[in-house]
C-alpha cells in the first residue's frame, strides 16, 4: 500500500519516488488543486461501487460486538478508498487501510479454522498489531496497540500470538524494504526530575487540542451536509479545499512524514510552527469531514511534535535550559497521539521507537498518561469510539460487549403470560385467577396493549380486608415500567433494579405497546451470569 501511494505521489505530483510529498518542493498553480479534486471524484466512485451499504466494520468494532468476524471485501473497498485519499494528496494516513486489510485477512483466516470467540479476538489483534509494527518499523508499538485498542486487555492468552505477529512482521518488512521508517532528530539534552513538571502540562495541553481537531472533524462532517452538497460531491469540494491550502503550504499533503522531518529541525520559528499546526488540523478535519477514508494516527504524531516544539519557546524564556525543544517535541508526538487514538503505552513506544530517545521514556509516559487522563474525563472518547458514538453506538473500545448484546429481553422473555381485561372487578379477577394459579397477571385495554401489572396474592388478601377495593386499579402496579424485546440483558437488569420489580411485561415497542412476553429479574440474573461464566471458561480454555 506505502508503495503503490508513494508511485501515485510520483505520477500526480511529480515528486521522486518514495519522497515525503509533504516534505518535498512543489509547484503552485491549478494541479495542486486538481488532483486532490480528481482524489474525491474515484472516492465517490468507489463508494458508489461498493454493493454492501452501512458502515464498515473495523477491527475495533468487530471484536466489541462481533467477536472479531469482519468482512474482508470491506478491507478492500477501504483500502482503495484510502488510497484515493492519501495517494492523491489529501491530508488521512494509510495506517486505517493496513489494520483494516490486515485483521480482515485475520478474520477470515479465523472462519476458516472456526476458532473459538475469544481466539478470534485474539487473531484479528494479531492483524492489525503486525500492520502496525510493520509500517513504522516497531514491534513493540504494534503489540500494544493490539493489547490497547484492539484486543481491549493484556492476558497472557493474547502475549504469545500478538508478540510472534509482530516480530514476524517487523522481519518481514525490514526483508522487503531494507530499513525501517525512522524520525531523525537533534540530540535530546540532559533530563532532570524537574522535567516532570512541563511534560505534566504539555501532556495536558496536547489533550485539549486533540479534543478540538476531533470536533473540528464532526463540526466539519456536519457542516458539509447542511451547507447541502451532496454526498457524491462532498469529498471533491473537500479535495478542492485541502489542494487550496496545500498551495500555502505542502506540509499538509498526505500523512505527514516529510513534513515532520521538516518541523523537527532546528531554527524553524514559533509562528511558522503555528501556522503548520493550525493548517494540518484544518486540512485533516477537512479531509476526513468530507467522506475521505483514511486516519488520523500518524497526523497525530505530527501535530503533537509541532505543539511540543512551539511549547519550547515560551518555557525557554521561563525557565532557560530546562529542556530542550527536541525533547519536547518527541513527548509531544505521544500525548497528542493519545488523545486522539488512545493507547498511552502505544503511543509512548511509537516516538520511543521512531526517535529512538529512549532515555526519555519516564517523561513520555507521564505526558502520556496526563493526556489520556484529560481527554477520557473532559471528552470521553478517543476519535475512534467518538465517531462509533455519533452513530448511536454506546461502545468505548474493544472490550467484548458483543455477547451481552446477543443476550437480548426476546430471548429470555417468557410467552406464556396470563392477562386479564382493564374494566373487570376484583371479584371478577379473583374467580379467574384462583390463588395459586400464578402470580401475576398483565392487564390490557381492548386492543391488547398493556395498561399495568396485577400481584394475584395481592388481590385475593384483600377479599378478607374489613372494606375490599371495588376498583381492581387499586392493585396496578408498574404501569410505566416495561421491558422491549431488543434490550440487553444488562439494560433489563438495570430497569429492574432503577423500579425495583421483580417481573416486568415485554411489550412490543413504545407507540403500539402490545403485550409480547414477561421477564422476571430472577431469570435475568441467573442467564447473565450463565453467559459470563462461559466467556470465562473460553477465556480460560484458550491456554490449555
Amino acid at each position: 500500500m506505502s508503495t503503490l501511494s508513494h508511485l501515485l505521489h510520483s505520477l500526480l505530483y511529480g515528486v521522486p519516488f518514495m519522497t515525503g510529498l509533504s516534505g518535498a518542493e512543489l509547484a503552485g498553480g491549478a494541479a495542486l488543486i486538481a488532483v486532490p479534486v480528481a482524489g474525491g471524484a474515484l472516492t465517490a466512485l468507489v463508494v458508489t461501487l461498493r454493493r454492501r451499504r452501512g458502515a464498515i466494520v473495523d477491527p475495533i468494532e468487530a471484536n466489541a460486538l462481533y467477536g472479531g468476524r469482519m468482512s474482508l471485501s470491506d478491507g478492500l473497498w477501504l483500502t482503495l478508498q484510502n488510497l484515493a485519499s492519501n495517494g492523491f494528496g489529501l491530508s488521512a494516513g494509510l495506517e486505517a487501510a493496513y489494520t483494516q486489510l490486515s485483521s480482515g485477512i485475520a478474520s477470515r483466516l479465523g472462519l476458516k479454522l472456526k476458532l473459538r470467540r475469544e481466539d478470534m479476538r485474539v487473531l484479528v489483534g494479531c492483524g492489525s498489531a503486525g500492520a502496525i509494527a510493520a509500517a513504522f518499523g516497531a514491534p513493540l508499538t504494534g503489540a500494544f496497540y493490539a493489547f490497547e485498542l484492539v484486543i481491549g486487555t493484556y492476558t497472557s492468552v493474547s502475549l504469545a500470538p500478538v508478540i510472534a505477529a509482530v516480530i514476524a512482521a517487523t522481519l518481514v518488512s525490514r526483508s522487503l524494504t531494507g530499513k525501517s521508517f525512522e524520525i531523525e532528530i537533534g540530540p535530546i539534552g540532559s533530563i532532570s526530575a524537574l522535567d516532570i513538571v512541563p511534560a505534566i502540562t504539555l501532556g495536558a495541553l496536547c489533550a485539549a487540542l486533540g479534543i478540538l481537531v476531533m470536533i473540528a472533524v464532526v463540526r466539519t462532517e456536519r457542516l458539509s451536509s447542511r451547507c447541502g452538497i451532496p454526498a457524491w460531491m462532498r469529498p471533491a469540494v473537500g479535495g478542492a479545499l485541502v489542494g487550496t491550502i496545500g498551495l500555502v503550504t505542502p506540509q499538509v499533503l498526505s500523512s505527514g512524514h516529510g513534513a515532520m522531518h521538516l518541523s523537527l529541525e532546528p531554527g524553524v520559528t514559533l509562528g511558522s510552527l503555528l501556522a503548520i499546526f493550525a493548517l494540518k488540523a484544518l486540512a485533516s478535519a477537512i479531509t476526513i469531514g468530507s467522506g475521505f477514508r483514511g486516519g488520523l494516527f500518524f497526523a497525530s504524531l505530527l501535530l503533537g511534535a509541532l505543539v511540543g516544539k512551539s511549547f519550547a519557546v515560551p518555557l525557554e524564556e521561563i525557565a532557560p535550559g530546562l529542556m530542550s525543544s527536541t525533547a519536547l517535541a518527541v513527548i509531544g508526538m505521544s500525548a497528542f497521539g493519545v488523545a486522539v487514538i488512545g493507547g498511552p503505552l502505544a503511543m509512548t513506544f511509537l516516538a520511543l521507537e521512531l526517535t529512538g530517545e529512549f532515555p526519555i521514556t519516564v517523561l513520555v509516559l507521564v505526558a502520556s498518561i496526563t493526556s489520556s487522563l484529560v481527554a477520557r474525563h473532559a471528552f470521553g472518547y478517543s476519535f475512534s469510539t467518538w465517531r462509533f458514538h455519533l452513530r448511536g453506538e454506546t461502545i468505548r473500545g474493544a472490550h467484548d460487549v458483543g455477547w451481552v448484546r446477543n443476550l437480548t429481553v426476546r430471548r429470555l422473555m417468557r410467552s406464556d403470560l396470563r392477562t386479564a381485561r382493564a374494566g373487570i372487578s376484583p371479584d371478577e379477577f379473583r374467580a379467574s385467577f384462583p390463588l395459586g394459579s400464578t402470580q401475576r397477571v398483565i392487564i390490557t385495554d381492548d386492543a391488547q396493549n398493556y395498561v399495568a401489572m396485577v400481584n394475584v396474592a395481592e388481590v385475593h388478601a384483600d377479599a378478607n380486608a374489613s372494606e375490599p377495593q371495588g376498583e381492581l386499579s387499586h392493585f396496578f402496579h408498574h404501569s410505566d415500567d416495561v421491558l422491549y424485546p431488543t434490550m440487553n440483558a444488562r439494560q433489563a437488569a438495570e430497569i429492574f433494579e432503577t423500579c425495583r420489580a421483580e417481573a416486568l411485561a415485554v411489550v412490543s415497542d413504545r407507540f403500539s405497546p402490545r403485550v409480547v412476553g414477561l421477564l422476571s429479574e430472577a431469570h435475568t440474573l441467573r442467564r447473565y451470569s450463565e453467559e459470563l461464566e462461559k466467556q470465562r471458561r473460553d477465556i480460560i480454555g484458550a491456554t490449555d
